[in-house]
């Protein structure tokens, strides 16, 4: 059973084996991770028992404009909606904002962006999620 958690303590050994699972270059560097993500603005995590598998982190002003820096599920658990659960949870607190943006990290994954409610924006950034409590 996969938990979800609002936590930004993570330690070091998770975090890696995470990042690595997926086979990002920052999974090499577990304490400036550790560091990234405790300074982000909301961090949602997905948990069996006690291992991380999954993550997404998000960067925002406060009340204005927010962005999805990165959202990563261990190989192992990708398929069983992990990945949209924890991007509704980051949306759910992003409900008030006017924008939320993301550069997805591969072109695969604009796909599962679209789906979710982001639009591919002309002016600039690639996907864009306008905010429907301001309009």
């Amino acid at each position: 059973m996969i938990e979800y958690r609002y936590t930004k303590d993570f330690d070091e050994n998770q975090i890696e084996e995470l990042f690595k699972s997926v086979k990002w270059f920052s999974g090499n560097f577990p304490k400036k991770l550790k560091q990234a993500l405790h300074n982000s603005s909301r961090v949602v995590s997905a948990w069996d028992g006690e291992k991380l598998v999954g993550l997404i982190r998000g960067l925002d002003d406060g009340i204005w404009q927010a962005t999805i820096d990165c959202l990563l599920v261990n190989p192992q658990y990708q398929g069983k909606g992990i990945a949209s659960a924890l991007l509704k949870g980051l949306l759910a607190d992003y409900k008030e904002f006017l924008y939320i943006d993301i550069v997805p990290d591969e072109k695969k994954n604009v796909e599962f962006y679209l789906k979710h409610g982001f639009e591919i924006m002309l002016e600039g950034t690639p996907l864009q999620m306008k905010g429907t409590s301001w309009e």
